[in-house]
């Protein structure tokens, strides 16, 4: 979707890697905290979350967190079920 609404193939490259230099910080904050509570079952260290609120507001960290809960839940799913990628 990034792809498809213009986003430069090397800042997708990068934020395959997990590095979000090149991104706008609050969204840099946000893909680091989705990419945090991924494997951990939901938590983020303090640091991460702090960095997370220098940005967000309280009502705008709840959506992140469905959003990135949402699609852990929708990847653990067909990860179950060996539902193929699509592309």
């Amino acid at each position: 979707m990034a792809r498809r609404l213009g986003a430069p193939p090397e800042l997708l490259d990068a934020v395959t890697r997990g590095e979000y230099s090149g991104c706008e910080a609050g969204w840099g904050a946000a893909l680091g905290y989705a990419a945090s509570v991924t494997p951990t079952g939901g938590r983020a260290d303090e640091a991460c979350f702090a960095e997370l609120r220098r940005h967000w507001s309280a009502a705008q960290i709840v959506e992140i967190t469905a959003v990135a809960g949402l699609f852990n839940y929708f990847n653990r799913f067909a990860e179950a079920l060996d539902v193929p990628i699509t592309r």
